[in-house]
C-alpha cells in the first residue's frame, strides 16, 4: 500500500442553509485499501461522497484526486422509456474523456464486468425489465468496468440479496488489491467489518 493518498479531503464544510451538514471533515483514502464510511442517517455520508466525487462543491475546503474516478450511487433514476440494455449501461462506464478504446476492447471489458457481478445472462435485457437489485449490480459493473484508480460507492448494496452483497464485498477487495482506492458508504455490519478502515461520521463530523 502506498503512503500517498489517492484521494484526500481537507477542511470540508458543506451546508444547504445556515447550518453545515459537514463540518471541517478531513479524509484520506489510499491506493490498495477499502474505507467504509459509516454513521447514522443524516450524518453527512452521502454528501461527503458526492463532494469527494466532484458532484457537489464544498462551501469550504479542498479535495485532491490522484487518478481516474468512478462513482456508484444508490438506485440511480433512469427512465424506463430509455431503450438501454444492461450491456449499454455498463458500456457507458468505458467512456473516458481524453482516452478512447476500441469497440472490441470495450465489448471485452463489458462482458468481464457483467460476469464479475453475475449479470452475464442479462447483458441484452432492457434495463427497464430488471429488478432493483439487478439494476444495482449493473451499475456496479459500470463502476468497475474501466478499472478506475478511485472507486466511490454510495449505499451500492441497497436492494441486493445476501449473496450479491457478499459478491460485492469480494469485488471491492479485488479492486483494492489491483491498486484502487475504494471508499464506500454503508450501513451493513458485514461491510464495515470487512473494510480495511472505518471512518464514522456523526452530525457532520468525523468521530
Amino acid at each position: 500500500m502506498t503512503t500517498s493518498p489517492a484521494l484526500s479531503a481537507r477542511g470540508i464544510c458543506f451546508g444547504y442553509s445556515d447550518d453545515d451538514v459537514l463540518q471541517s471533515v478531513d479524509l484520506d483514502v489510499r491506493a490498495g485499501e477499502v474505507v467504509a464510511l459509516a454513521g447514522h442517517n443524516g450524518s453527512g455520508k452521502s454528501t461527503l461522497i458526492e463532494i469527494l466525487a466532484g458532484v457537489s462543491r464544498p462551501r469550504r475546503g479542498a479535495v485532491r484526486r490522484d487518478g481516474d474516478l468512478a462513482l456508484v450511487v444508490q438506485r440511480p433514476r433512469v427512465p424506463d422509456s430509455l431503450p438501454l440494455t444492461a450491456a449499454d449501461v455498463v458500456r457507458m462506464g468505458t467512456w473516458n474523456r481524453g482516452a478512447r478504446i476500441s469497440r472490441v476492447a470495450a465489448r471485452r471489458l463489458v462482458a468481464r464486468a457483467l460476469e464479475r457481478v453475475g449479470m452475464s445472462e442479462s447483458a441484452d435485457r432492457p434495463l427497464a425489465e430488471l429488478s432493483g437489485g439487478q439494476r444495482q449490480r449493473v451499475f456496479l459493473a459500470q463502476g468497475i468496468v474501466r478499472a478506475p484508480g478511485i472507486l466511490l460507492l454510495d449505499e451500492a448494496a441497497a436492494g441486493l440479496d445476501r449473496e450479491s452483497t457478499a459478491r460485492m464485498q469480494v469485488i471491492l477487495h479485488e479492486e483494492a488489491a489491483r491498486g484502487a482506492a475504494v471508499c464506500t458508504v454503508t450501513h451493513h455490519d458485514d461491510a464495515v467489518a470487512a473494510a480495511d478502515r472505518v471512518v464514522r461520521l456523526e452530525r457532520g463530523r468525523v468521530v
